[in-house]
């Protein structure tokens, strides 16, 4: 039996051992957590949508008409003309047939892998997808085969040995902790090649990326046949909750037919469904705010350049300054929230071992002022942690 008391303080010692921060005001740039003022660099409300007057209204105008809770699973009577309306607005912005919404990202994902696959089936995965894609991989069914991070060729050699009956290329669009971008069409003429399915999870992606902000694949311009598997998630560029999965309607026919995370729990408040489909509207319309961000993202490399700081290789929101040391990733995090600025410190085993580091996210929010103040601390406080 696990001595628990034992192995947290070995963690602690190790610098790998996660605090919550209480926060006492709205998702926002600016924002009041643990008793202090803090200019927030770690959320992912990338367009700034989380606090949106017209999102909030929609949200309580809902409320007022549907309650708080959905009281049911979806295929019982939680199933509500906002969460269909929202379906129906997400299929439409995305150039799918369908899509179906899902309580969390993590959900959706484990809900493909578990419904699509089965026992003699293989699964393939970047190795540094997100942890609820590796889970999926794991927890179904399928032979889980990992190669190294954004390696096609190593891809390619799996999948020509590989004698499963099903192949699944599952693999995150934006890398969460990286920032960078996973090559889609090389990924498609992989799957195509090798008659795999291709499952993007676009996440980081969604709201952010695309002639639209429809996501990844409007930046690549891939059709729903060369990618058949969408997943996004909601409360992120969003700013609001849940997930979906967008592909053919025999795929979402299916999905709701035998996805176990699907079938079997409480659907979303249909508030959230009603406050989506504005801030839906909001990304379709919200060209500027895109362009904000984007100037943001470069303001925040050039200046780092300046400075000299290791950040990674990164064109989207996430943006990381690699520090190696869990100690030194902790206490420069807390040296900086010491002075008004919230960054998380990444360890292990988020990220590999080795590479702990800052994971700073921009938003259309933020002024040239924040990030340079940003930038200049993470300098100073680089020469004194």
């Amino acid at each position: 039996m696990h001595n628990l008391k034992a192995e947290l303080e070995q963690r602690k010692q190790q610098h790998l051992y996660r605090r919550r921060r209480i926060t006492e005001s709205p998702q926002a740039v600016h924002m009041r957590i643990d008793g202090a003022d803090v200019t927030s660099f770690c959320s992912n409300d990338y367009l700034g949508l989380a606090n949106d007057p017209d999102v909030v209204k929609a949200f309580q105008n809902a409320a007022n008409e549907f309650g708080v809770g959905s009281g049911a699973a979806h295929l019982v009577n939680g199933h509500s003309r906002y969460h269909h309306e929202l379906e129906e607005a997400l299929a439409d912005f995305t150039g799918r047939e369908r899509a179906l919404l899902f309580s969390t990202g993590y959900m959706a994902n484990l809900g493909i892998a578990q419904a699509i696959l089965e026992t003699g089936d293989a699964i393939f995965e970047d190795r540094l997808n997100h942890a609820s894609l590796l889970d999926a991989g794991l927890l179904s069914k399928a032979r889980l085969q990992r190669y190294p991070h954004l390696d096609t060729s190593a891809l390619e050699k799996k999948l020509q040995a590989s004698r499963a009956r099903q192949k699944l290329i599952m693999t995150d669009a934006v890398f969460s902790m990286d920032g960078d971008i996973a090559s889609l069409p090389e990924l498609v003429k992989l799957s195509q090649k090798h008659d795999a399915w291709l499952m993007v999870d676009d996440a980081h992606g969604f709201g952010t990326l695309g002639k639209n902000g429809a996501g990844t694949l409007e930046h690549f311009e891939l059709s729903e046949t060369e990618v058949p598997i969408l997943m996004g998630t909601l409360g992120k560029a969003s700013g609001t909750a849940g997930a979906f999965v967008a592909g053919s309607d025999s795929l979402i026919e299916y999905l709701i037919q035998t996805a176990r995370s699907y079938i079997y729990t409480t659907a979303m408040p249909a508030a959230i469904a009603a406050a989506t489909l504005v801030s839906l509207e909001k990304i379709r319309n919200g060209q500027n705010r895109r362009d904000r961000l984007k100037q943001n993202i470069q303001h925040f490399r050039k200046q780092a350049d300046t400075l000299d700081l290791p950040k990674l290789k990164s064109e989207t929101a996430i943006q990381g300054i690699v520090l190696g040391s869990n100690k030194k990733a902790l206490k420069l995090s807390e040296s900086l929230f010491s002075n008004g600025l919230l960054v998380t410190a990444i360890r292990p085993p988020t990220v590999p071992e080795g590479t702990a580091r800052l994971r700073i996210t921009l938003s259309a929010a933020h002024s040239s002022t924040d990030i340079d103040r940003l930038i200049h601390s993470i300098a100073k406080s680089c020469k004194t942690v």
